[in-house]
């Protein structure tokens, strides 16, 4: 799946405010080889990330208590909220998208950041339950597919990308995701299990797929075990330690997502500055130049909901400048 096209630039996934028209006109606009389906955690809850994803769940229901999402019964009132909100971001990215052909991203919790979020009906994180964190796998997995059918649908030229967000997936595999009374963490799950409920996920979407985290120690060999296709990372966040992983990466074909583009507000360097980083990586890792921009997708380092509206919309067009500049120049 990695020889698909993708494009230079994308976005992580979340802007600020919450007018999906305007959100989805900036990143159609912005990304004009890449664009995704924007997310507005702004609305407040069901808009939030794991809200989004909880509504997409087939035959699981979650709803808000006041220490988060819980797993219940029946669809109630958070669930539709978050159905309804991502129907209206599908009904303005297919008004902005009408035509477009190519690349199209959409994202969604994967399993485990999920399992760690999520609560039980006794209020300890689903994590904690290896039965519940498999129902969870499998609810995703079919709401996926469900899900992308729905973007085929409505944008028939696009040929979607999945982006599974995984920010906890480095703490639920070091055991350090704290239970509900804050004072333990629960165990550190097995990596093996770690690895096939993530290859359930990505085998069922039927797409490319993308993990995004941007959190450091980021399991580049894990995630391309796991099948994926590309690897959404903070830039900023890398050490030498992940060098090894990272050529192994890029030579065997994975698509780097590079987060160069800080996600907050301040000064944005020139194009070729914000891309220095990845040109030394290239040759302190001894790889071709040549092969520099089909392997790099340039992204903000992380999602957008932080930073001022003027602020996302400059960051969004400064990757594409950014990726243009890699291009054109990749030595």
């Amino acid at each position: 799946m990695s020889g698909a096209v993708w494009g230079p630039a994308t976005g992580v996934g979340s802007l600020p405010g919450g007018d999906a028209r305007e959100a989805a006109k900036t990143v159609t606009g912005s990304f004009e080889d890449f664009p995704h389906l924007p997310e507005l955690p702004a609305r407040g809850p069901g808009a939030d990330m794991i809200g989004r994803t909880a509504g997409l769940l087939v035959e699981l229901y979650a709803r808000v208590e006041p220490s988060g999402w819980r797993i219940g019964d029946r669809p109630g009132r958070d669930t539709r909220r978050a159905r309804s909100w991502l129907g209206e971001d599908l009904d303005a990215l297919e008004e902005f998208a009408q035509g477009y052909q190519g690349p199209l991203k959409v994202q969604a919790v994967g399993p485990w950041t999920l399992a760690a979020a999520l609560e039980l009906r006794n209020g300890e994180a689903a994590l904690a339950d290896p039965g519940a964190c498999r129902d969870l796998a499998d609810s995703l997995a079919e709401g996926l597919r469900g899900h992308l059918a729905e973007v085929r649908r409505r944008v028939p030229g696009a040929r979607p990308v999945l982006q599974l967000d995984e920010p906890s997936l480095t703490a639920v595999l070091a055991g350090r995701v704290k239970t509900a009374s804050g004072y333990r963490t629960h165990r550190a799950v097995d990596r093996q299990l770690v690895e096939s409920a993530l290859r359930e996920v990505v085998a069922a979407a039927g797409v490319p797929v993308a993990v995004h985290s941007c959190a450091p120690d980021v399991p580049f060999a894990l995630l391309r075990r796991a099948g994926a296709a590309g690897i959404s990372f903070d830039f900023a966040l890398l050490t030498e330690r992940d060098d090894d992983a990272i050529g192994e990466a890029a030579e065997g074909g994975t698509r780097l997502l590079a987060g160069v583009v800080p996600s907050t507000d301040g000064p944005l360097s020139d194009p070729a500055s914000s891309v220095m980083g990845v040109r030394t990586l290239w040759r302190r890792l001894g790889l071709n130049p040549g092969t520099l921009a089909e392997s790099v997708v340039i992204t903000p380092s992380c999602g957008l909901a932080g930073a001022s509206p003027g602020y996302a919309r400059a960051a969004l067009a400064h990757c594409v400048r950014a990726a243009r500049s890699l291009a054109d120049n990749p030595e």
